[in-house]
């Protein structure tokens, strides 16, 4: 048989699926509409695994567990239009709008000339910051009012993920509501009268470490992680030993140190993210950004069931970050950035579906990056 042939019959076959496919969902729509009427669960995983059970016994070994995947495919695409049916009429989410101008109250860890610092002046440029001394101290003020945001670093270009952030979100009740990017240029940074070459020790926030590592190694400098860059600086400039920081030049300037050496990172182009959170759900109107954390269970094939929902909704996802779940039988928590509006019914309506599927499945906020 020739391929023109066999291509004909595969044709066939596919417009024979397509048509059982449309039938297959007007039969579901009936279903979740039963499901509404006699508030019953959408998700029925008893009734999900005898399918499962009867596919895999019905096929070929061979086949079997490819036509698991195909069902278990058909069965979550189901529960998507079924989900999108049930939360088709709830209400928007509750928002006030978000206002960037005139003096606001904004916690920002580090001191004066930090690069969370200027962040937060490209943010809010009407505000004077609150300064704290750690992460989680933001995070807190944010949580108990005593400011009405906080602003924090989230990635780096050349070092990547901010876990204490990360963890951190997943702990406070708080939302993001704006993101901007601040170019780093690291100096190596001593006080006046310090002689350079008595320097062994280099005192940094960990990512700064990490995004001058070349450098450190190259002058054998023992790096030194501190609680961010600007009180590394601080730390230098009332120590009497021989240290140094690495930090911008706006903060070295600002504690009357020496700049050894600068732009002294491993990349030409290193730019650190920022991100605004705040108690209230603090709605951009061109917010098109969206995070969200939750859980998944070390089960085959978890989190390509996850993305499916994504891909139902036609949403693209733009980051995904992984970490293990203490204390549980290898599960992960993922943190994912996909683009959309908490304004348009199928990104809330896929919100809605996670959180009612999820055993743990948090909002992250909906936001735009302020350039």
């Amino acid at each position: 048989m020739e391929l023109k042939e066999l291509r004909g019959q595969i044709n066939e076959i596919d417009a024979q699926i397509l048509d059982l496919f449309q039938k297959r969902m007007d039969i579901c729509c009936q279903v979740a509409e039963y499901k509404i009427e006699n508030d019953l669960p959408i998700f029925h995983p008893e009734r999900e695994q005898q399918v499962i059970e009867q596919v895999r016994e019905s096929v070929p070994e061979v086949l079997g567990e490819s036509a698991v995947t195909l069902f278990t495919n058909l069965m979550d695409i189901s529960k998507c239009r079924q989900f999108q049916m049930l939360f088709a009429n709830e209400p928007q989410l509750e928002s006030v709008p978000l206002e960037r101008t005139g003096k606001q109250s904004v916690a920002v860890p580090g001191t004066i000339g930090s690069y969370t610092h200027a962040a937060a002046n490209k943010l809010l440029p009407d505000s004077e910051p609150q300064f704290f001394e750690s992460f989680a101290e933001v995070f807190a003020a944010v949580e108990s009012g005593t400011t009405e945001f906080g602003v924090v670093p989230i990635n780096n270009s050349t070092a990547g993920t901010v876990n204490a952030t990360y963890e951190l979100m997943s702990k406070y009740d708080l939302t993001i509501c704006a993101a901007t990017k601040v170019s780093v240029n690291h100096s190596l940074c001593i006080r006046p009268e310090t002689n350079i070459e008595d320097v062994h020790r280099v005192y940094s926030h960990e990512q700064a470490l990490m995004q001058c590592s070349e450098f450190l190694a190259a002058h054998g400098y023992s790096a030194r992680p501190y609680v961010n860059t600007s009180l590394a600086a601080s730390r230098v400039k009332e120590s009497d030993e021989p240290i140094a920081a690495i930090c911008s030049e706006i903060c070295a300037k600002h504690f009357g140190l020496k700049i050894v050496s600068r732009n002294i990172n491993n990349a030409d182009t290193n730019f650190t993210r920022f991100i605004m959170m705040s108690k209230k759900l603090h709605l951009d109107p061109d917010a098109n950004m969206i995070s969200v954390c939750l859980r998944l269970p070390h089960q085959t094939s978890a989190l390509y069931r996850l993305l499916t929902k994504f891909s139902v909704a036609g949403l693209n996802l733009t980051k995904i970050e992984s970490r293990p779940v203490a204390n549980t039988d290898f599960d992960v928590m993922f943190y994912l950035d996909f683009e959309g509006s908490v304004t348009t019914p199928v990104v809330l309506q896929l919100i809605r579906e996670l959180k009612t599927e999820l055993k743990y499945f948090k909002f992250l906020g909906n936001y735009r990056e302020v350039l």
